[in-house]
């Protein structure tokens, strides 16, 4: 009998990853998913004190999210694939005949394979006092935390200057970032012209004026030469080259990034001439056991990418080498961006300026609207590059043509005038076009996605392929090639309102309805997936409010709406808020005149008569808003809703009150619709008039529902829409009595609330509804689909549950909280937002003016069972 002894089982091998930004991340994900990934033991080594998240979008901590929120290793995920990582020891030095590395704590550990992730550093321009207190860069958490706590000291204080050193991508980004926590900001540009890499002169200079109106002062062709210190020896401002001294509380150091490449150096590893451990087109350095990947690599073609597609292709390149897999190298990307900088949408793809011999430009620019667009042309004429500022919507369409490499299948002033012009139209992409940069996914894999592995919607397709999960900029010509694709086949194309919920808005609201369901989180979790999105948060926002579900800032409904919505006011250019008391109307007694006039002269506002027969007062800030209604409520009126998708105005016209032509008592109606309807929510915002005679002084066909009066009764027209893409309202039933006239306007808007679509007028509603007008006569006087009774209910419960949103928010003080400009100084005025004088009031100071803010106003007393609104 013969006995066998069993081989010892091989020991598994070391792969060491250093770094865990989120190249690494990548990379650990693309290597879980090779053949025989689970034969190695990985170890990562990371230098920050938190998981990889994601850094392209960290300025979003100033706006409320919170680094749990950009995240991108998910929970369980190493545990799952065996993976330690340890966080905050960072690799020291780097044994490569040992093929050991040491960490900062002293650890040493084996490796078999080692990959380098180590990311890039900022670049700090060596100036003298650039070590000074309250000197910062911008590329970690840590880095915006400290930025944050020396930007609410400066604004405490009374008021403070920051100042970014850079104007590229991430200057821009931190410039709005100061601006937005009250800081007036500077920006200092060593080139002419800002974003200079990927935009053009005539893009850089619509850029600059976008950004100088928003209150950001610009300095280009300008260098800094030291910082200015105090005694303290902290940040008293930025010395120029020019000999000039801008005065600052803080400065930021944006002036671009280094390869992260010191370990490299020391273990004699090649580097570029200007940085980056040098590596071939599978990632591998001159040490066949070492990779690096990212930014800290200068690829084969001799290049260091900043950007986080090229990373991730590295890093799926480096996990492919290591399994021993075939597949594509790296020999370069795609460098295009799209982004939105304070609020400006810009975008560069291919060769935007142009270097190629012969390339010819084809530019459209509007300056009134703010729009900049311009291609490059290749001698062949393929689409070589281009920019785009102001209106980036062609960018998911233009980038894959420029980087197919062939003619345009269109002349290419199709591709840049505006739509509904005469040359513009849709053109279809070749299926060799990528479509997401990030991860190089073709629009041909796209398409066999749906066709070969049973994509049968968008958030399947991104699974399988991964295209739209990088920076997002793809997934509008996503979507699009999707649905073709499925309809194509002759499937049912989904109409879902977003990847979290695959019902459209009309469903959704039908299941609100029918289950009762009063939270968000409630409704996601019985019929979507995932935590919701800035498309079918605000959705689901506006049903709940339709359907009476509470006030709009209570609980997890604040957190859901849009700005104007969170703070019941809108908006303004400058980052002050507008007041629009209703008047229902547009009837006014000469007291609700005055109050409306003192509370403007006391809180220093600008008046102006909108054209919707209502006063707008503008100026105020985030902290006045409370007092200012306090003021107005108690003498008597009520939010306009000026800010909501909601009903905003009656118009009328005096009537046969006064007119000698008017039929009807126009202005006593246009006051019973709208206090009848005020604070009805809806897909889109809604506008009435009712004139008295046929001569239609309060052009009530351009309206959402209009009334003309007869001599028989009311003629109710439906559908009109003014603005931009105007449409006459159609006539859809004649003299009828009053009370007719407004049971069929309560079906008409409960039905279009409905039904309709997400940010869908009712003008485009009545186009789009199959069967037209005549189906929506037949629903709301002939009761054809049998729901007038539930339809006259919804209304019956709208106007029983109706409250003053502005009255009820005075009365509790967990909604109060919000109003403030700064949470640790609620009352002090946000220094940003100055005004100059302008015919006798105010209007918002220009970048090259030196305004004044307003003060903040004395303590309210509110009367009655109302808390005491403290303005400051």
């Amino acid at each position: 009998m013969t006995s066998h002894t069993a081989e010892p089982a091989e020991p598994p091998l070391d792969l060491v990853l250093v770094g865990h930004g989120m190249v690494g991340q990548r990379f650990l994900e693309a290597w879980t998913e090779q053949p025989g990934a689970r034969r190695r033991r990985v170890t990562v080594l990371a230098e920050e004190p938190r998981p990889a998240y994601d850094r392209v979008h960290l300025s979003s901590l100033f706006e409320g999210r919170t680094p749990e929120d950009l995240a991108l290793c998910p929970p369980g995920f190493l545990a799952e694939h065996g993976i330690e990582l340890r966080l905050g020891d960072p690799v020291t030095a780097v044994d490569r005949a040992a093929r050991t590395v040491t960490t900062r704590s002293g650890a040493r550990l084996r490796y078999d394979d080692l990959v380098l992730a180590t990311g890039s550093a900022p670049f700090v321009p060596p100036v003298p006092g650039r070590d000074a207190a309250g000197c910062h860069v911008y590329r970690t958490v840590e880095d915006l935390d400290a930025i944050r706590a020396d930007a609410t000291k400066a604004v405490v204080a009374g008021g403070g200057t920051g100042i970014v050193v850079g104007g590229g991508l991430l200057g821009l980004e931190a410039a709005g970032a100061l601006r937005a926590m009250g800081l007036t900001t500077h920006v200092v540009e060593f080139a002419p012209r800002l974003m200079a890499v990927q935009v053009d002169e005539g893009g850089g200079e619509l850029l600059r004026r976008k950004i100088e109106e928003l209150g950001v002062t610009v300095h280009t062709a300008a260098a800094a030469s030291g910082v200015a210190t105090g005694p303290d020896g902290a940040v008293r401002g930025l010395l120029l080259s020019d000999g000039r001294e801008l005065a600052a509380d803080l400065v930021v150091f944006s002036a671009g990034v280094r390869p992260r490449d010191r370990l490299a150096r020391d273990c004699g590893l090649a580097v570029g001439p200007r940085g980056g451990i040098v590596v071939d087109e599978r990632c591998r350095t001159e040490d066949r056991a070492v990779l690096a990947i990212g930014e800290c690599a200068q690829a084969a073609d001799g290049r260091v990418y900043g950007l986080v597609a090229p990373g991730y292709q590295m890093a799926e390149t480096a996990a492919r080498e290591l399994a021993g897999r075939p597949g594509p190298g790296f020999t370069g990307a795609d460098t295009s961006t799209k982004l939105k900088l304070l609020g400006v949408d810009v975008a560069s793809f291919g060769d935007p300026h142009g270097t190629a011999e012969g390339a010819l430009d084809v530019l459209y620019s509007d300056g009134r609207l703010g729009v900049y667009r311009k291609l490059v042309i290749g001698t062949d004429g393929a689409l070589l590059g281009g920019v785009l500022v102001g209106d980036t919507d062609a960018y998911g369409t233009l980038r894959p043509l420029a980087t197919a490499g062939r003619p345009l299948p269109v002349p290419p002033e199709q591709l840049v005038l505006p739509a509904g012009s005469a040359a513009a139209g849709p053109i279809a992409l070749p299926d060799d076009a990528v479509l997401c940069s990030c991860h190089n996914v073709t629009q041909g894999a796209v398409r066999a996605a749906v066709r070969e592995q049973g994509g049968g919607s968008v958030a399947e397709v991104k699974k399988c392929t991964r295209a739209g999960t990088g920076c997002g900029s793809c997934l509008k010509q996503l979507t699009t090639v999707v649905t073709e694709e499925l309809a194509a086949a002759g499937a049912e194309v989904g109409t879902g309102l977003c990847e979290h919920f695959p019902q459209s808005r009309a469903e959704l609201y039908e299941i609100v309805l029918v289950t009762g369901i009063t939270t968000f989180s409630a409704l996601v979790d019985r019929h979507g997936t995932g935590e919701g999105c800035d498309i079918c948060k605000p959705t689901v926002a506006s049903i709940l409010a339709s359907l009476s579900n509470g006030h709009i800032l209570d609980g997890e409904q604040a957190a859901l709406q849009d700005s104007n919505d969170h703070f019941l006011a809108n908006l303004q250019r400058n980052g002050s808020y507008s007041v629009v008391p209703r008047v229902p109307g547009g009837e006014i007694t000469p007291d609700g005149l005055i109050a409306i006039g003192e509370v403007a002269r006391d809180f220093g506002l600008y008046t102006k008569i909108t054209g919707g027969q209502r006063i707008d007062l503008f100026g105020a800030g985030v902290d006045q808003l409370p007092a200012i209604w306090a003021r107005l409520v108690d003498a008597g009126f009520e939010s306009g809703h000026a800010y909501g998708k909601a009903l905003r105005t009656v118009k009328s016209c005096v009537g046969e009150t006064w007119c000698r032509y008017g039929v009807q008592d126009s202005v006593g109606l246009a006051i019973e619709l709208e206090l009848r309807y005020r604070g009805l929510r809806s897909p889109h915002k809604l506008k009435s008039a009712v004139s008295g005679c046929a001569r239609e002084c309060a052009e009530a066909r351009s309206k959402d529902f209009g009334v003309i009066a007869t001599s028989a009764g009311w003629n109710l027209y439906v559908g009109g829409n003014g603005g931009m893409t105007p449409r006459h309202a159609d006539l859809l039933a004649a003299d009828l009595d009053r009370e007719t006239l407004i049971r069929t306007i309560d079906r008409y808007l409960m039905f279009y609330i409905r039904t309709a679509d997400r940010l869908e007028r009712t003008s485009v509603w009545l186009e789009r509804l199959d069967g037209g007008l005549d189906h929506l006569r037949a629903v709301v006087l002939d009761d054809a689909l049998g729901i007038a009774a539930e339809l006259d209910a919804l209304m019956a419960r709208h106007i029983d549950s109706y409250q003053d949103e502005w009255a009820a928010t005075l009365s509790d003080p967990d909604r109060l909280r919000r109003f403030a400009s700064f949470v640790n100084a609620p009352g002090t005025p946000d220094p940003a937002v100055t005004f100059v004088p302008e015919r006798g009031q105010i209007r918002p100071a220009r970048p090259d003016e030196d305004g004044h803010v307003l003060p903040a106003p004395a303590p309210v007393l509110v009367a009655g069972p109302r808390l005491e609104v403290l303005a400051k």
